[in-house]
């Protein structure tokens, strides 16, 4: 959120006689949360599990991963978008799979958070995310 709408939105709280949480205006629009990483059986492989989570309109833009990507969503509404294909929305239980180096962006299009499981299975040493123009 920028610093005019954070003001705007504390201004409006305050006059409606309500209070205005500065951890809401602080809060990252996307956040990551590592939950495991451990090596596999093929050499020079790895898995990484990561929730990621998204505010209300956030959007991850194209991005590329150094193998599949595995997503299951746990809560929201969030639009995925990979390559040229038309994009998908998937709810609570829906899953994706998203091959490996494949351009690809998610954003939240509904008005709630929304949540998802990613599941990575990547080669060893690499930066586990590559930002594309």
């Amino acid at each position: 959120m920028n610093t005019r709408r954070a003001v705007a939105a504390m201004l409006v709280a305050i006059a409606c006689g309500g209070t205005f949480h500065a951890a809401w205006a602080q809060r990252p629009p996307i956040t990551r949360t590592d939950l495991q990483r451990h090596d596999l059986s093929a050499p020079g492989r790895e898995v990484v599990q990561t929730r990621v989570d998204f505010a209300p309109g956030a959007a991850f833009g194209k991005h590329r991963h150094p193998g599949e990507e595995i997503v299951y969503v746990l809560e929201g509404r969030l639009e995925y978008q990979i390559g040229g294909e038309p994009p998908v929305t998937l709810g609570p239980g829906e899953v994706l799979f998203v091959p490996a180096r494949a351009v690809h962006s998610a954003k939240n299009v509904g008005a709630s958070s929304a949540a998802e499981l990613a599941t990575y299975v990547v080669e060893k040493g690499k930066p586990l995310l590559e930002l594309v123009k």
